[in-house]
């Protein structure tokens, strides 16, 4: 069964806050008063379908419902197999949901299965079901049946061939007459080419002979040019071999100057060594002389201060002996005394004092002993400073001898160093003259081997037999004579040969360009031939439907092709009569407006088998007809879509019973400014 709608669902979308409308095959009629949000649904059905028109608002946002910032409507589309095959074969689903997301601040999106989604995939996923949403006769707003009638005859044949499925042989006409448009143009353009062509040749074929003259002098002085090129070489030749002569004397010289520079670097290095050593002797000659010069100046100071020792000690010595004297003379006279008294305790303290006046008599036997042990010493450092003089004498003497040879070594190394900065000066000022001479050389050669691609550029090389003067004379003579053609151009022999080619070239392209004409113009009448056949056997069908159905409304009429000769002026005219009168162009101005909507219906239902969309839908279709007319096209409606031939989506203000008609009802109501849907068994 053949249907596109699953379910719609509204969410916040005009005057719904939430609704969820399911569709069946075949006829759908939603009914209910004005203003109940009928139209509302189809007009959801447009937006997540992505169709550019809009009857209630230039925003988009302006269908959110009011007071929500989010609006959005749903339709679950059928994606079940028909014929073993799904409408959209990559996706392994019954149902898919598109949806279009509407933002109050102005942003809007797809979603396809709840993933975000371009127009192109929305337009893309619709044309695998055959929906062209863009089309009026697929869906059909409120008022749009007055658009149709007054569309032009060829923007109808348009829409009944993109609902039909038939735009490829409208485009194979077109492209095909785009391309003759084309070739025509070219060939016009190819004659006058042509003919400008010819005259243009004539010129330069006389032009030709005079070139043919200048050409065989410039070949000359090509040759010329090339003996002069080599003569060229030759004198350059010459110049190199001088100076590379001159450079290998420099060179050998260098090589002289570098050799006595090497001799006298080796003898220099030598002088340094044997002077190094001599250095090295005389500093361990004066380190030793500076270890006996701190130990003899050690021994003179210990003799220094074991003399002031000795002096103070024998002084000390005097008087110490001197007291000691005079102290034991005073015991004796104390202890006379004290013995006259008698006393145990006076004895043993004077027992005791004259115990420690003894040992204090003992003094200057151990200063004495002393004294003896200083003198001692001061000999023995006395022999020292003797022993060290000699050896500091004999350091003196050596010190003397070494600075004497190392004078002479200095002198010596002064000498060969000044011979070798001399060298090393005369080797730098060679180098430099060298260099010069190098660079010369480089700049000759660079010049010679210019000059020697140069003349290999102009051919083989030749034996220069005269000098480069002999051969600009000659020169000069034939630039004379080829002057005097200066006004034949060098580019004559190409323009020549150019317009020769381009004149067989145009000939053969204006030939082509004929027989592509007629190869084009034959394709045109074949697919001219083939649309009007497609268009013809359509609009045969249509008409015999269209008029079965007006004779249901006591009228009659047609659908027929005009100017069928011009593919861009071919139109569909539809003719209608009512009540018995001729049928009439359908216009505003000949039939009422019931009428014109009943002529509507009766075209569009007879289109019915022939349109790829399964879906279709038309608003308010019956609101002008006479409740005969309404009762007719709604039977009619039903019997053109039973047994599966497609879903058709129907809104209308009225009260319709039908008995015994297989058709889904939905009553829409307003309750307290939303709207409400109901399914009627």
């Amino acid at each position: 069964m053949s249907m596109l709608i699953r379910e719609i669902i509204l969410e916040n979308f005009m005057s719904y806050e939430y609704a969820r409308i399911p569709l069946k095959s075949g006829v759908n009629l939603i009914c209910g008063p004005n203003g109940a949000g009928k139209s509302s649904i189809l007009l959801g059905i447009s937006v997540a379908l992505g169709q550019s028109y809009t009857e209630r608002s230039k925003k988009l946002s302006d269908l959110i419902r009011r007071g929500k910032d989010v609006g959005r409507v749903t339709i679950v589309l059928d994606n079940s197999a028909r014929n073993g095959r799904r409408p959209v074969f990559r996706i392994k689903k019954d149902l898919i949901y598109l949806t279009r997301v509407l933002r109050r601040d102005g942003k809007y999106w797809f979603e396809i299965d709840n993933v975000h989604a371009t127009k192109s995939d929305v337009v893309r996923l619709l044309s695998h079901f055959g929906v062209d949403p863009d089309n009026m006769l697929i869906i059909m707003h409120q008022d749009m049946a007055e658009q149709f009638i007054v569309t032009s005859p060829q923007e109808k044949l348009k829409l009944v061939e993109a609902a039909a499925g038939l735009e490829p042989y409208r485009r194979n006409v077109l492209e095909a007459q785009k391309k003759l448009s084309r070739i025509v143009s070219q060939e016009e353009s190819l004659s006058k080419m042509l003919e400008s062509a010819e005259q243009t040749l004539n010129y330069w074929r006389e032009q030709y002979d005079r070139f043919q003259e200048k050409k065989q002098l410039i070949l000359k002085r090509n040759f010329l040019e090339r003996e002069l090129a080599w003569a060229e070489v030759s004198k350059r030749e010459q110049a190199v071999s001088e100076l590379k002569k001159r450079l290998e004397d420099r060179r050998s010289f260098l090589e002289k100057i570098e050799g006595e520079i090497k001799l006298l670097e080796a003898e220099v290095t030598k002088l340094q060594e044997e002077s190094k050593d001599i250095k090295n002797s005389l500093q361990t000659l004066f380190e030793k002389r500076l270890a006996l010069e701190r130990e003899k100046a050690q021994h003179e100071l210990n003799v220094l201060d074991a003399e002031k020792n000795l002096k103070n000690l024998q002084s000390l010595l005097e008087r110490s002996q001197k007291g000691v004297k005079n102290i034991l003379s005073t015991m004796l006279m104390v202890e006379d005394e004290l013995k006259k008294l008698g006393t145990d305790q006076l004895e043993t303290r004077i027992s005791e004092l004259k115990s420690a006046f003894l040992e204090i008599g003992r003094w200057p036997e151990s200063l004495e002993l002393y004294v003896e042990n200083i003198e001692g010493d001061v000999k023995i450092s006395a022999q020292r400073i003797t022993v060290l003089d000699s050896e500091l004498a004999e350091i003196k003497n050596k010190s003397l001898e070494i600075d004497q040879k190392l004078e002479t070594l200095t002198e010596q190394m002064l000498e060969k160093r000044i011979n070798l900065a001399l060298l090393e000066y005369q080797k730098k000022e060679i180098q430099k003259e060298l260099d010069e001479t190098e660079r010369g050389f480089m700049l000759l050669q660079a010049d010679l081997d210019a000059a020697i691609k140069k003349a290999k550029e102009m051919g083989a090389r030749i034996v220069a037999l005269r000098s480069v003067e002999e051969v600009l004379d000659e020169i000069r003579l034939v630039d004379g004579r080829v002057a005097a053609l200066g006004d034949v151009s060098a580019e004559i022999e190409r323009m020549y040969e150019s317009y020769s080619n381009l004149y067989l070239e145009l000939k053969e392209k204006a030939r082509v360009a004929a027989e592509n004409r007629e190869k084009v113009l034959e394709e045109i009448r074949t697919r001219m031939d083939a649309w009007r056949t497609v268009i013809r056997n359509l609009l045969d069908h249509v008409n015999l439907e269209y008029q079965r159905i007006l004779n249901f409304a006591v009228a009659n009429g047609a659908v027929r092709l005009v100017n069928d000769h011009d593919i861009e002026e071919t139109g569909i005219e539809i003719l209608v009569g009512f009540k018995g009168s001729a049928p009439q162009p359908l216009n505003i101005y000949s039939q009422s407006g019931g009428e014109r909507s009943t002529a509507v219906m009766a075209f569009l239902l007879a289109l019915q088998q022939r349109i790829r969309s399964p879906f279709r839908a038309v608003d308010e279709y019956d609101v002008h007809m006479d409740p005969k007319n309404r009762e007719v096209i709604a039977n009619l409606l039903i019997s053109a879509v039973e047994g599966g031939k497609g879903q058709y989506l129907a809104i209308t203000p009225n009260q319709m019973y039908f008995e015994n008609k297989d058709i889904h009802v939905i009553m829409v109501q307003n309750i307290e400014g939303t709207s409400v849907v109901k399914e009627v068994s």
